[in-house]
This record gives structure tokens, C-alpha cells and sequence, in this order.
């Protein structure tokens, strides 16, 4: 089973829009993937979230950030890493990965993507990572 780290775009985009991120969410969700998460990257989406655009009330928030606790494990990332530095936010995905010893991030950030892998991470988009591996 593959671990994964969902990058914040992507668990946003699976939520509120579907597609192709939805169907990854949904494959953890099914568990037919193993979905990682740390406490900086419940914070971005939080923040996310609570942007006026999506005008989500907070008590939505809440469920959405107790659904993702209960289908994703929780690390506590060890290292900080400053890899990528037009976007430092991004390498919180890079630190949960490794903790999580993830075989893949899932992503739509071009910060990230242009990587393409890191310590043997591979980096994709939903449509390639369900293309190729699903």
C-alpha cells in the first residue's frame, strides 16, 4: 500500500471541488492508500478554509479538519527543512513525507512539482498519480 502526503491544494480541491483530487482523497478514504498529515499542514487547510472566498461556517471547518484526523495518521515531523525557498510554507509537505517515509506527495504546486522527487519521494499530480498507480 502506498503511503501519501497530500499537499493543501489538493485536499482543498478534493473537498470543495472533486476531480481528480477527490479521487485520491477517496482512495484514502477507501483505504487503498495510507494518507499522512502533520499539524502544519491541518493549520494551512484551516487557514484555507476559513478564507472569506470559500465562506465556510467555522463549525464546517471543524468536521472537515475531524473527518481528515480520522482517515489520515497524524506525524510529528523531527526536521525543518528549507528546500524550497520561493514557497518555505511547501516544505512542510517535504517534512511530513519524510517522516511518514511517504512513497508519494501528491501535488498541484508548481514549487513542489518541479522537483518531481525528493529523497526518493516521487512528486505528481492527482490525474498522473491515479494514471500510474492506480
Amino acid at each position: 500500500m502506498f503511503k501519501v502526503v497530500f499537499d493543501t491544494n489538493v485536499l482543498i480541491s478534493a473537498i470543495l471541488f472533486g476531480g481528480s483530487p477527490r479521487k485520491c482523497l477517496e482512495l484514502a478514504i477507501e483505504g487503498e492508500i495510507e494518507l499522512y498529515i502533520s499539524k502544519e499542514i491541518i493549520s494551512e487547510i484551516e487557514g484555507v478554509l476559513a478564507r472569506e472566498k470559500f465562506n465556510i461556517a467555522e463549525e464546517n471547518i471543524r468536521y472537515i479538519i475531524s473527518s481528515l484526523d480520522s482517515i489520515a495518521e497524524l506525524v510529528s515531523p523531527k526536521i525543518k527543512l528549507d528546500i524550497i525557498k520561493k514557497d518555505p510554507q511547501d516544505n512542510t509537505l517535504l517534512e511530513c513525507a519524510i517522516e511518514s517515509e511517504a512513497d508519494f506527495i501528491i501535488s498541484g504546486d508548481a514549487h513542489l512539482l518541479e522537483l518531481s522527487e525528493f529523497r526518493k519521494i516521487k512528486i505528481l499530480k492527482p490525474a498522473d498519480f491515479l494514471k500510474q498507480y492506480c
